[in-house]
């Protein structure tokens, strides 16, 4: 899957293509941008919530677990020297606390949440 990102309408917007998906970037008024779309790390803080809320979805209704719905928040930001994404996560259904216990395992598991405690390499080729 190829991902790209080119100059939008606004000072400092960019719209992202993703496959036949699009959506904006742009960063808040105060650091000189518009604010018309999601600044970069949330877009990264939305991956692993979206990731986190579909792998477990998947795997309950797998297993046949009670799972009614699944809400993902997560704060991030800096703290301590590092990147902090803190994942709360809400199971709603008629689930034990041993089921509970069972998909945040598997939310540990989701793929975003992996690569991103995984190593990560960058390559950049500048054309």
């Amino acid at each position: 899957m190829q991902v790209t990102a080119a100059r939008g309408k606004g000072k400092m917007q960019h719209v992202i293509q993703i496959g036949r998906h699009q959506l904006l970037t742009d960063i808040p008024e105060a650091l000189g941008g518009e604010d018309s779309g999601p600044e970069p790390h949330d877009i990264l803080a939305a991956a692993l919530a979206a990731c986190t809320a579909l792998t477990v979805k998947l795997y309950a209704a797998r297993k046949g677990m009670a799972l009614d719905d699944i809400r993902v928040r997560i704060d991030h930001g800096q703290q301590d020297g590092a990147y902090l994404f803190k994942r709360h996560i809400e199971y709603v259904g008629a689930l034990g606390d041993e089921d509970k216990q069972r998909l945040t395992d598997i939310a540990n598991k989701c793929p975003v949440h992996k690569t991103l405690s995984g190593v990560i390499r960058i390559e950049t080729e500048a054309v």
